[in-house]
C-alpha cells in the first residue's frame, strides 16, 4: 500500500538513524529487546525502536511483519507501529487510501481472529483509531459497518471466532475514544456518532448475553463490552435491559466479576441520576442480592461479598440525593441504606477477614451532606428517620474499630498492622463527621455505653470494647470543640477508673487526654485527675509517642494552671531523659513540652528548674568536649545541642505566640531582667565555643550549634539583644574558618530581626561583609561543590535588600562581584538555588535608583543577567522555574525599562539564540509583548511560558497539555 512520505525529522531525533528502518533490522532489534542480557543493550535497541515506529519506513514494515510466519512478539510490534501512525499521523494518509487501509486492517483482524490475542487486540485499537479519524463524515455508519462485516457468512473464521473479535473491536474502540489526542471539537462530534451507533450494539450484546447457546466465554466478553461502552455516557434507560441480564450474569460465578464491573460502571456515570425511574428500578434488584450477600458473608466468600458491595454503594454513593428526593419512595432506599450498614459492619477483622467495609465509609459522609443540604422541613423528616441510623452507624464502627484478640493481632503482619491502623484513622474522620449530624447527643451516647462498661459488675469487659469507645470519644475531641460538653467532666472522672492492661488501651488513653487538653484549660481543676496518668506511662518505652505528645499538648494548652505540678513534671522528665527510654523524636517533644511549662513560671523559678534540667547535660558536653572527635561522641554532642534547641524553642517568657489568649495574660507579671535563656545561652557560650574548635569541618554539629541560636532568635526576638555582638562573633569566625550553610541561614535571621536597629547595626554589619568576603572567595575557588551555601548566601543577600538596604552602602561591599555571582548561580543544575537567586535579584532590582553602587552594576553588568535569563528560558533551566525568571524580567521591565528594551534587542538578535528553533518573528513578538507589559506580572509569566515551549519545540503537543 502506497503512502505519502513523510518529511525529514518525522522520528523526532531529528538525527539520521545508524541503521535503515527495514524488516530484518526491526526484528533484529526486537531480539535484542527481548533477549540480550545486557541492559545496555535492551535500552538501545528499545529506543531505536521507537524511532522506527515513528518513521515513514513503517507503514511498509508493519504489514511484512504480521505475516503468519512471524512469531508473536514481531507480529505485535507490527499491529503497535500502524497504531501509532494512524492515531499520531492520520494528517499524513491520503484520503484517498483511507478505504484499502480499512480493508487491510479488518483483513488482518479477520486473519487473528483465530490467532494471537495480543495481537488481535492490537489491530482492534488500530482500527478503532481509524474509525474515530474518519466519523462521522469519511465513515458515517463505522460501528454498523463493523457488526454487518463481522457477521457475514462467507468468512473462513468460525462463528465463535468472528464474534470473539468482533466484540474485541467494540470494546476498545470507546477504550480508545477516552484516551484518544482528537482535537475537542472533534471529541463532541465524535462521541454524538457514537452515542447514536449505540444502537447497532447494545441489541448485539443483549441477544448475545441472553442465548442459552452462548458460551461463556463470549458471554464475559459482551459484559467487558457493555461496560466499556457505559462510560461513554450513554442514556441509563438505554442500558436498562442490559444492566438486568448483568444482575442475572450474577449468580455464575465465572461471569460475577465482569457483571459487577459492567454494573457499577453503568450506575456510576454521572449522567445517571438524569433517570430516576430507571434507577428506582435498580433498588430491587440490588436488594434481592442480600441472600447472595449474606451467603457469600457466612461462606467467607470475600470476592463475592466485596462485588455485591461494590453495587449497592455505587447506587447510593452516586444517586442519594435523588433517590432522597423520591419522598414516596422513602422505605426502599431506607432498605439499601440497611444493605450498606450490613456491609460496613461485615463481620471479621479488617484487614485480615474481610476488605469490604471500607468501600462504604464514603457513603455515610455523601448521605449527610445529602440529608443536611435539604430546606428546613424536609430535613427535620430526614433526620428524624435517619438519625437513629446514624446511631446504630456509631456502634457498627466502633465494633470494626476494636482490636482483635492479643493473641490473633500477634499473628498479623506488620502490613496487616498498618492497613488496620489507617482503617481506624478513615473511622475516626467518620466519626468526627457523624457528629455534625448527631451532635451532643453522641457523645453522651458515648459516655453512658463507657459508664455502664465500667461501672458494670455483672461479667468482666473487655479492654477493646473500652479502647473503641475511648477512640470514639478521642476521634471527636481531637477536632471539634467540646468545652462546652456537660459529659466531658464525667470522661475525666471515668478515666483513671480504667484498668490498663494492654498497650492499645494505654496509647488511646493517653490520645484521649491529649485531645481533651484544651477542655483542661478551661477546667483546671481537673487536670490532677489526669496528669499523674500521663507522668507514670512517661516511664513506659511502649507508650512514648502516645505519652510524650499528650505531656507537650497538656504544657502547651494549660501551662498558666501548671505551675503547682511543675516540680513533679520537670522531676519526672528529667528522670526518663537520664534513663534513655525514649528516641530522640520523643526526647526532642518532650523538652519542647518542659519549655511550655518553664514559661509560665517565675523567672528564678525558671532558672533554678533550667539548671537542674541542663547541668547534667552542660557536664557531659563538658567531657565530650576534651575527646578526640569519633562518630559516637558526635552523635551525643548532636543529641544534646538538640536537647537544648528543642527546649529553647518554645521556653518564651515574653509570650510571643499567646498573643491571641489576652486576659490569660494577666495571670503573669511582666518579667523583670535578663531573659533566663539568654542567660543560660551566655554560660554555656564558651563551652560551645569549646565544642565547635574541634567539630568545625562537621556540618551536622554546625547546623546543630546554629540551631540553638537560630531557634532561641525566633523565640525571643527583642530579648535575644544582648547575645548579638559576642554571636555575630562567633559566627564570623565559624564561616571564616569553614563556610557552612546553616551559619549564613542564623546571620539572615539576625539581619532580619536585629538589622533595622541602630544599636546591633555594626556588629551585624560586620559579620554581613565578612561572610559575603568569604563567600566571593568562595566562588573564585569554584562554587559548584557547595550548592547549599549558595542558596543561603542568596537567600541572606535578598533578605539584606528587604530589611536593611544600607548594607549595600558600604564601600566595602563589592556590589559588582556580588551581582556576577548571583548570575552564575542562575545557571546552577539545582532548583532550590536558582529559585534563590531569582528571589535575590528581584529584591535588588528595584533598588536600582535608591542604592547607588547596585544602579551602577546594573547599568554595567544588566545584559549579562538578561543573556542569563534568556539562556535559562531558551531551555538550560528546568521549566518549572520559569515563574522565577518571569520575576526577573518583570522587575527589570519595572525599574530598567530604558535599558532592558535596549538590551534585549541585542540579545535576541544572534541566529539560534536561546534556541534553534525559534524564528526571528517570534522572538521579536516576544521582546515587544515583554516590554509592553509593566503592570501585570501574571501576564508576564503566561508569555515565558509560551516562549519557553517554543524554544524547546514542545509547543502545542500534548506533552504540555496541563503545563
Amino acid at each position: 500500500m502506497e503512502r505519502r512520505e513523510e518529511q525529514p525529522g518525522a522520528a523526532g531525533a531529528g538525527a539520521a538513524p545508524a541503521l535503515d528502518f527495514t524488516v530484518e533490522n526491526v526484528e533484529k532489534a526486537l531480539h535484542q529487546l527481548y533477549y540480550d542480557p545486557n541492559i545496555e543493550n535492551k535500552n538501545l535497541a528499545q529506543k531505536w525502536l521507537m524511532q522506527a515506529q515513528v518513521s515513514p519506513q513503517a507503514w511498509h514494515f508493519s504489514w511484512q511483519l504480521l505475516q503468519p510466519d512471524k512469531v508473536p512478539e514481531i507480529q505485535y510490534f507490527g499491529a503497535s507501529a500502524l497504531h501509532i501512525k494512524i492515531s499520531r499521523y492520520w494528517s499524513d494518509i491520503p484520503t484517498d487510501q483511507y478505504e484499502s487501509l480499512k480493508a487491510q486492517l479488518f483483513t488482518q483482524i479477520t486473519r487473528f481472529a483465530s490467532g494471537s490475542k495480543i495481537v488481535l487486540t492490537r489491530l482492534c485499537v488500530a482500527l478503532a483509531s481509524l474509525a474515530l479519524s474518519m466519523m462521522p463524515d469519511a465513515w458515517p455508519c463505522a460501528v454498523a459497518d463493523m457488526v454487518r462485516l463481522f457477521q457475514a457468512e462467507d468468512s473462513p473464521v468460525d462463528g465463535q471466532g468472528r464474534c470473539l473479535a468482533l466484540l474485541e473491536l467494540l470494546t476498545v474502540l470507546p477504550e480508545e475514544f477516552q484516551t484518544s489526542r482528537l482535537p475537542q471539537y472533534r471529541k463532541g462530534l465524535v462521541r454524538t456518532s457514537l452515542a447514536v451507533e449505540c444502537g447497532a450494539v447494545f441489541p448485539l450484546l443483549e441477544q448475545l448475553l441472553q442465548q442459552p447457546s452462548s458460551p461463556s466465554c463470549v458471554r464475559q466478553k459482551v459484559l467487558k463490552c457493555f461496560s466499556s461502552w457505559v462510560q461513554l455516557e450513554v442514556p441509563l434507560q438505554d442500558c436498562e435491559a442490559l444492566i438486568q441480564a448483568a444482575f442475572a450474569a450474577l449468580q455464575d460465578s465465572e461471569l460475577f466479576d465482569s457483571s459487577v464491573e459492567a454494573i457499577v460502571n453503568a450506575i456510576s456515570q454521572p449522567d445517571a441520576q438524569r433517570y430516576v425511574n430507571t434507577l428506582l428500578k435498580l433498588i430491587p434488584l440490588v436488594l434481592g442480592l442480600q441472600e447472595q450477600l449474606r451467603q457469600a458473608v457466612q461462606n467467607g466468600d470475600m470476592e463475592t461479598s466485596h462485588g455485591i458491595c461494590r453495587i449497592a454503594v455505587a447506587l447510593g454513593e452516586n444517586h442519594s440525593r435523588a433517590l432522597l428526593d423520591q419522598v414516596e419512595h422513602w422505605q426502599s432506599f431506607l432498605a439499601l441504606v440497611n444493605m450498606i450498614m450490613f456491609c460496613t459492619g461485615i463481620p471479621g477483622h479488617y484487614p485480615v477477614n474481610e476488605t469490604t467495609s471500607s468501600l462504604t465509609l464514603t457513603f455515610w459522609y455523601t448521605l449527610q451532606d445529602d440529608i443536611l443540604s435539604f430546606e428546613a422541613e424536609k430535613q427535620a423528616v430526614y433526620q428524624q428517620v435517619y438519625r437513629p441510623v446514624y446511631f446504630q452507624l456509631v456502634d457498627v464502627l466502633l465494633h470494626k474499630a476494636q482490636f482483635p484478640s492479643d493473641e490473633e493481632y500477634g499473628f498479623w503482619s506488620s502490613d496487616e498492622k498498618e492497613q488496620f491502623r489507617i482503617y481506624r484513622v478513615d473511622i475516626s474522620d467518620t466519626l468526627m463527621y457523624v457528629y455534625e449530624m448527631l451532635g451532643a447527643e453522641l457523645l453522651s451516647n458515648l459516655y453512658d455505653k463507657l459508664g455502664r462498661l465500667l461501672t458494670s459488675s455483672e461479667e468482666p469487659y473487655s479492654w477493646q470494647h473500652t479502647e473503641a469507645l475511648l477512640y470514639g470519644f478521642q476521634s471527636i475531641a481531637e477536632t471539634i470543640d467540646v468545652n462546652y460538653s456537660d459529659v466531658v467532666p464525667g470522661l475525666i472522672g471515668l478515666i483513671p477508673r480504667i484498668s490498663i492492661s494492654n498497650v492499645q488501651l494505654a496509647d488511646t488513653v493517653m490520645f484521649t487526654i491529649g485531645a481533651l487538653s484544651e477542655w483542661l484549660a478551661d477546667h483546671p481543676v481537673m487536670i490532677n485527675s489526669v496528669l499523674p496518668l500521663v507522668l507514670h506511662a512517661l516511664g513506659n518505652p511502649e507508650l512514648s509517642v502516645s505519652s510524650v505528645s499528650t505531656l507537650k499538648k497538656i504544657c502547651r494548652e494549660c501551662k498558666y494552671d501548671l505551675p503547682p505540678y511543675a516540680a513533679n513534671i520537670v522531676a519526672v522528665s528529667q528522670d526518663v531523659l537520664m534513663k534513655q527510654i525514649h528516641k530522640t523524636s520523643q526526647c526532642m517533644w518532650l523538652m519542647q513540652a518542659l519549655g511550655f511549662l518553664l514559661s509560665a513560671l517565675q523567672v528564678e523559678e525558671i532558672l533554678k528548674n533550667l539548671h537542674s534540667l541542663i547541668s547534667p547535660y552542660i557536664q557531659q558536653l563538658e567531657k565530650l568536649a576534651e575527646e578526640i572527635p569519633n562518630p559516637s561522641n558526635k552523635l551525643a554532642i548532636v543529641h544534646i545541642l538538640g536537647l537544648l534547641s528543642n527546649l529553647f524553642t518554645t521556653l518564651d517568657i515574653s509570650h510571643h505566640e499567646d498573643d491571641h489568649e489576652g486576659p490569660e495574660l494577666r495571670k503573669l507579671p511582666v518579667p523583670q531582667g535578663p531573659n533566663p535563656v539568654v542567660v543560660v545561652l551566655q554560660q554555656v557560650f564558651q563551652l560551645i565555643q569549646k565544642v565547635l574548635s574541634k567539630w568545625l569541618n562537621d556540618a551536622q554539629v554546625v547546623e546543630a550549634v546554629c540551631a540553638i541560636f537560630e531557634k532561641s532568635v525566633k523565640t525571643l526576638l527583642d530579648d535575644f539583644a544582648p547575645m548579638v555582638p559576642q554571636l555575630c562573633e562567633m559566627l564570623g569566625r565559624m564561616y571564616s574558618t569553614i563556610p557552612q550553610a546553616s551559619a549564613l541561614d542564623l546571620t539572615r535571621q539576625l539581619v532580619h530581626i536585629f538589622a533595622h536597629e541602630p544599636a546591633h547595626f555594626p556588629p551585624i554589619e560586620a559579620l554581613f561583609l565578612l561572610v559575603t568576603s568569604v563567600t566571593l572567595t568562595l566562588f573564585q575557588q569554584g562554587p559548584r561543590d557547595h550548592p547549599d551555601i549558595v542558596d543561603s548566601f542568596m537567600q541572606l543577600l535578598a533578605q539584606a535588600l528587604k530589611r536593611k538596604p544600607d548594607l549595600f552602602l558600604c564601600e566595602r561591599l563589592d556590589v559588582k562581584a556580588v551581582f556576577q555571582c548571583a548570575v552564575l548561580a542562575l545557571k546552577f543544575p539545582e532548583a532550590p538555588t536558582v529559585k534563590a537567586s531569582c528571589g535575590f535579584f528581584t529584591e535588588l532590582l528595584p533598588r536600582c535608583g535608591e542604592v547607588e553602587s547596585v544602579g551602577k552594576v546594573v547599568q554595567e553588568d544588566g545584559r549579562m543577567l538578561l543573556i542569563a535569563v534568556l539562556e535559562a528560558i531558551g531551555g538550560q533551566a528546568s521549566r518549572s522555574l520559569m515563574d522565577c525568571f518571569a520575576d526577573i524580567l518583570f522587575a527589570l521591565n519595572k525599574h530598567c525599562f530604558s535599558l532592558l528594551s535596549m538590551w534585549i534587542k541585542e540579545a535576541l538578535q544572534p541566529p539560534g539564540f536561546p534556541s534553534a528553533r525559534l524564528s526571528p518573528e517570534q522572538k521579536d513578538t516576544f521582546s515587544q509583548q515583554i516590554l509592553r507589559e509593566r503592570v501585570n506580572k501574571r501576564r508576564v509569566k503566561e508569555m515565558v511560558k509560551e516562549f519557553t515551549l517554543l524554544c524547546r519545540g514542545l509547543h502545542g503537543t500534548d506533552y504540555t497539555a496541563d503545563y
